[in-house]
């Protein structure tokens, strides 16, 4: 379970995170959604120990990560599996080696060993005998899927995925949300899905957490998201402009700040 408690981020004068608390249940499908520059990626830098916080806590299966001795957070952070957004594969390596590394990097394992588990982790994505390939030789959705099996390598209890259908066609969408999804109950793996694609919320979500101004605004179900008749959440499901007045309040709101 992740528990975070009135999180609290600052970059010099601008406040990020202003008190978020949020618990993630084990073996549910989080996902994360609001505005861009809301902090959902700053939020999930917290949870795997990339940031400190200025308030507040990130406790991960009991264990506050801030706490943690650089060991112990190494080794914790091998329970987990993180998706970034561009796949983040090494070019100059293989597919087989870009899946690979953390077992190489982390585990005491034969090359056979390491081999079998690429193979099945690139099986289990649906890119089998893909090893040799180079990622240039791969499209936008199979470097995705690529990175997706190596986050799945070392077997994690918690999958982190940061924008996983950014820069994806509707089909090739589709395809990974699909994905996310049967890992999800496949696996029976705790995840937290950062996005702003709501056709991937309705899919794969169990719980659905909005961020606005630095916190947790709204927390519940796809099905709650969707008949919500508040209005911030309304324009931002829908796609729809804020209202005048939500403008002029932030308007208002930077004009102190700049005071």
């Amino acid at each position: 379970m992740i528990t975070i408690s009135n999180l609290k981020k600052s970059f010099r004068e601008k406040r990020v995170l202003q008190g978020v608390s949020l618990d993630i249940r084990t073996g549910e499908t989080m996902v994360v959604i609001g505005r861009s520059g809301c902090g959902k990626s700053v939020l999930l830098k917290h949870i795997v120990g990339l940031l400190v916080p200025d308030e507040g806590e990130v406790a991960v299966d009991g264990q506050i990560i801030s706490r943690l001795s650089e060991k112990d957070l190494y080794a914790l952070r091998l329970k987990f599996g993180l998706l970034f957004q561009g796949a983040a594969l090494f070019d100059s390596m293989s597919v087989g080696e870009n899946v690979g590394i953390a077992l190489r990097e982390n585990r005491q394992m034969s090359e056979k060993d390491i081999a079998k588990t690429v193979a099945e982790k690139l099986e289990m994505v649906g890119l089998p005998n893909i090893e040799r390939l180079k990622p240039s030789e791969l499209s936008g959705g199979m470097r995705k899927r690529v990175g997706l099996a190596r986050a799945l390598a070392t077997n994690p209890s918690y999958i982190f995925y940061d924008e996983p259908t950014t820069g994806l066609d509707p089909i090739m969408s589709d395809s990974i949300d699909t994905l996310i999804r049967d890992l999800a109950k496949q696996l029976r793996v705790t995840s937290v899905v950062v996005t702003h694609d709501m056709q991937s919320v309705y899919k794969v979500a169990d719980r659905v957490a909005m961020m606005h101004d630095g916190k947790v605004y709204f927390l519940g179900t796809p099905d709650e998201l969707a008949a919500t008749k508040d209005s911030l959440i309304r324009n931002f499901v829908d796609r729809n402009s804020y209202h005048d007045v939500e403008i002029e309040d932030e308007i208002g709101r930077l004009s102190k700040q700049s005071r």
